[in-house]
């Protein structure tokens, strides 16, 4: 790596780390101490062709709506190039998420409740502006120390596929997000899962504003009656040192770590502050941004973005430092052009072939029975639910029970950007007893092994 110290444009890397579909997110400290965040991009997606500019262009639309006043993102610092590297710096923390809390166990209801809220109310604010987020899940909801919850990486699944999404599918990741911290109160408060339900439903079918609606003019559900932080904070600070308040559109109106008229070394900057220059804005080595004609309507988000890209530039003085090392790039990239072209189409073959969505993970596991005593020769149905991070692949799963010896295994396949799934147990009890009946759910790959349990009362 080039990265000097551990660490990459004066953002100093810790080893807390972790993978998403994106590449490798690492708990970094900013160069003024504040705790920040590093995505290294995985080489192989973001080395793709056109697939760096679609990122950068993501990244400079999400700082214009921060500086414009939209305030549930995760502010971006910079964008840099380290060689073959491409690193994302963040101004804020990225960790905890709700998918941690999740794993770590139930979320509070209040807490989930708002987390639910002030995602549904980004999302709605993103959509105004005529984007969309294109990747909602429990890893993408960052939890600061006051207990906000910050939408990260938003564009960036849309821009390594080069593709647009709709408006529906940020609802749809709502609806499974707010489905998944229903099954993880459900244990507790059965009714606060119902209401997440008809708030998912919600969502799917009136949209986020009704869905947003429906939990704040039934927050009487809640235990307390009330939608608050107060414990998902709690939940954060316990998780993780790196959650903090958020810096929102000041951390983002900050200089880029490295200035745009010198080189320090292979780090380049990819990113510049709106209204520092005038010009074209560079990717790269030779990689610029022209105007296209526009033959519809521009959104205001491209309107946004637009503005910001005729702001922004790359000032170049020849005959300096920079120049030299330019023109050596230039040649080397000549070079290299003709073994580029050849293993590029391989590349694309195993992009096709594997694809970029993460690697499936089980986030929580949640087991319901009947409360009610159940009566002679009944056919009893337990509930397990189980919340994964929204990757697809498959779920080996087992059921234990403690009145005899057998087990039933299953096979779940899941979808990917689909977080909750139901496993039911049909458990026939016969004959005059009077006894407690457990069941254990086992999740067995992907590993690790998780397991939940419930029990009912069968009396004849």
């Amino acid at each position: 790596m080039n990265n000097p110290d551990n660490g990459i444009a004066g953002f100093r890397l810790t080893e807390h780390t972790w993978m998403t579909e994106l590449g490798n997110w690492i708990d970094a400290i900013s160069p003024d101490g504040r705790r920040a965040g590093a995505l290294l991009f995985d080489p192989k997606i973001v080395g793709l062709p056109g697939v760096r500019d679609r990122v950068v262009q993501a990244v400079m639309t999400d700082q214009r709506l921060v500086l414009a006043g939209l305030s549930g993102l995760i502010p971006v610092a910079d964008v840099v190039a380290a060689g073959e590297q491409v690193w994302l710096l963040t101004a804020q923390a990225v960790s905890p998420t709700l998918a941690d809390l999740l794993a770590a166990g139930p979320i509070d209801p209040g807490g989930a409740a708002s987390a639910l809220v002030e995602t549904a109310q980004t999302l709605l604010a993103l959509h105004s502006a005529g984007v969309t987020h294109g990747s909602v899940h429990p890893g993408t909801v960052v939890v600061t120390s006051e207990g906000v919850s910050l939408l990260s990486e938003r564009g960036l699944s849309d821009a390594i596929r080069a593709r647009v999404s709709p408006r529906e599918r940020d609802a749809a990741g709502w609806a499974s997000l707010a489905r998944g911290l229903g099954a993880s109160a459900g244990r507790q408060a059965p009714e606060v899962a119902a209401l997440f339900e008809r708030a998912a439903n919600a969502a799917g079918t009136l949209g986020l504003a009704a869905a947003r609606d429906l939990l704040v003019n039934e927050r009487g559900t809640l235990p307390g009656g009330r939608i608050s932080g107060d414990a998902l904070a709690s939940a954060a600070r316990g998780r993780s040192a790196f959650a903090q308040a958020p810096a929102y559109g000041r951390a983002s109106a900050a200089p880029p770590v490295v200035p745009p008229n010198r080189d320090e070394g292979d780090i380049v900057t990819l990113l510049h502050v709106p209204g520092r220059s005038t010009g074209p804005v560079q990717f790269g080595p030779g990689v610029g941004t022209q105007p296209q004609a526009r033959e519809r309507q521009e959104t205001e988000a491209e309107r946004i973005w637009r503005a910001g890209r005729d702001e922004a530039a790359t000032v170049h003085r020849p005959g300096g430092r920079a120049d030299r090392v330019s023109r050596a790039r230039r040649r080397r990239t000549i070079l290299s052009a003709v073994v580029f072209a050849i293993v590029i189409a391989g590349a694309v073959l195993a992009w096709l072939k594997l694809g970029t969505a993460p690697d499936l993970a089980v986030m929580s596991v949640n087991v319901v029975a009947p409360k009610k005593t159940q009566g002679c020769d009944r056919a009893v149905v337990v509930t397990g639910t189980v919340v994964t991070n929204g990757g697809s692949g498959e779920i080996t799963y087992e059921w234990r029970k403690n009145l005899d010896k057998e087990v039933v295994k299953g096979t779940l396949h899941t979808q990917a950007d689909k977080t909750s799934y139901t496993v039911p147990l049909r458990w026939t009890l016969r004959g005059r007893s009077n006894v407690k009946a457990t069941a254990t759910l086992r999740i067995l790959t992907p590993g690790p092994v998780r397991s939940d349990k419930a029990t009912f009362s069968y009396k004849c």
